[in-house]
C-alpha cells in the first residue's frame, strides 16, 4: 500500500496516512490570473488511497473510514489511473439539495458495522475530488496545481458516487453566488501552487460566508427533564476552558437532543468547568468537557464576552476536548 511521500511500500495496510494541505481562513477574495476559485463543499475532508489491489480510504486526520463508504471503494469506476491518492470532501445533501455536514456527518460517525448498509441508502454520499497527489507510482506533489489539475481531469471519471469539483476564473461572482444561495463560501488557489502535505498557507485561501468551529460541550440547560441548549467552550492559550455562547439551535432532531441527554447526565460534575463567568450560564448542569462539536456562527460579539453571535449546533464530531481552540 502507499506510504508516506520518500517512499511507497508494496505491503499492504503498513503505510501511514498523508496529512493534506489546508487553506488558511481570509476575509477578501484573492484576486489576479494566477488564482482560481472552488466551491467549499460542507462535507468531511478525504483521501482514497489505491495501489493497484486495494482502496483505502482516511479522513483529514489520518482515521479510517474505509468501511463506512463502501461505493466508493471500486476505484475502476472512477479512475483509470493503476494508482492513486485523490484528495477531496465526501459530502451529503439536505432536504433542499444543498450539501449538510449535519447530514455527512449521519455515515461518517457510524461505528456498528450492521448499520453501514442502511445508512448507505438512507444517506447518498459523492466524493468531490479537488486534486491528486500520486498517480501511476509517482508522487506528483511537486507540480503545480495548473498540472495537477489538467492530470486529475486525465484519470478520473465522474459518475454516479464520483464528481469533479470545478474551477473558475471569477472568484468574485463565484462567491456572491454562495451568499446568494446560503453556502459555505469559497476556496482560492494559486494555480502555480505545488501541494504541500501537512501545510497550511496563504497560497490556499477559504473565504466563508459564515464562521464555524469545533467547541466542547462543558454544561447543558433541562426543559421538561430534557437539554435543549448546551454551553460551548474553546480552550484558549494558557489551556483555560473559555465559555463561547448557549446553543440551542441548529441540525438536531427531538431524538438527538434526547440522545445527548442520556449521553451527557453520566458527566455532570459539581464545579464549572469554564474559566470565565457570563450570564446565560444561570441554571445551567456542569458537565466534564468531553463531547465536541461543530458550531456554526454569523460573528463575534466582543464587546459581550467574546462570545458567538447566532450559533448553531451542525453535527457532533469526534475531536479532543484540547483539540477545541479559539480559531484565532
Amino acid at each position: 500500500m502507499l506510504a508516506k511521500k520518500e517512499e511507497v511500500s508494496s505491503a499492504l495496510f503498513t503505510f501511514t496516512p498523508v496529512k493534506p494541505f489546508e487553506p488558511v481562513s481570509g476575509t477578501s477574495v484573492p484576486q489576479g490570473p494566477e488564482w482560481i476559485h472552488q466551491i467549499k463543499w460542507d462535507g468531511v475532508r478525504m483521501l482514497s488511497y489505491y495501489d493497484g489491489e486495494t482502496c483505502r480510504l482516511f479522513n483529514r486526520k489520518g482515521n479510517e473510514r474505509t468501511r463506512l463508504y463502501p461505493e466508493l471503494t471500486e476505484p475502476s469506476e472512477y479512475c483509470s489511473a493503476s494508482s492513486f491518492i485523490l484528495d477531496g470532501e465526501v459530502i451529503a445533501l439536505a432536504v433542499d439539495g444543498k450539501p449538510s455536514f449535519h447530514e455527512v456527518m449521519k455515515r461518517d460517525a457510524i461505528r456498528k458495522q450492521d448499520k453501514i448498509r442502511f445508512a448507505a441508502g438512507a444517506v447518498p454520499v459523492t466524493y468531490m475530488v479537488f486534486d491528486i497527489l500520486y498517480c501511476e507510482g509517482e508522487w506528483v506533489t511537486s507540480r503545480k496545481l495548473a498540472e495537477r489539475q489538467r492530470l486529475l481531469a486525465e484519470v478520473l471519471s465522474p459518475g454516479k458516487f464520483v464528481q469533479s469539483v470545478g474551477s473558475f476564473a471569477d472568484g468574485d461572482g463565484l462567491f456572491k453566488l454562495m451568499r446568494e444561495q446560503g453556502m459555505e463560501g469559497i476556496v482560492s488557489k494559486d494555480s502555480g501552487s505545488v501541494y504541500a502535505l501537512d501545510g497550511k498557507d496563504k497560497r490556499w485561501v477559504k473565504v466563508k460566508n459564515y464562521g464555524d468551529l469545533i467547541a466542547v460541550i462543558g454544561g447543558f440547560t433541562l426543559n421538561g427533564g430534557a437539554i435543549n441548549a448546551v454551553l460551548a467552550g474553546v480552550y484558549d492559550g494558557a489551556g483555560r476552558l473559555i465559555y463561547i455562547g448557549h446553543v440551542g439551535t441548529g441540525k438536531l432532531t427531538r431524538g438527538d437532543w434526547t440522545r445527548l441527554t442520556a449521553e451527557l447526565k453520566p458527566d455532570v460534575i459539581s464545579e464549572c468547568p469554564f474559566a470565565n463567568r457570563h450570564p446565560e450560564m444561570k441554571g445551567a448542569t456542569w458537565v466534564k468537557p468531553r463531547v465536541a462539536m461543530k458550531v456554526q456562527y454569523t460573528e463575534w460579539r466582543w464587546q459581550e464576552g467574546r462570545t458567538l453571535r447566532q450559533p448553531s449546533i451542525q453535527a457532533f464530531v469526534e475531536a479532543e476536548p484540547a483539540e477545541c481552540r479559539f480559531p484565532f
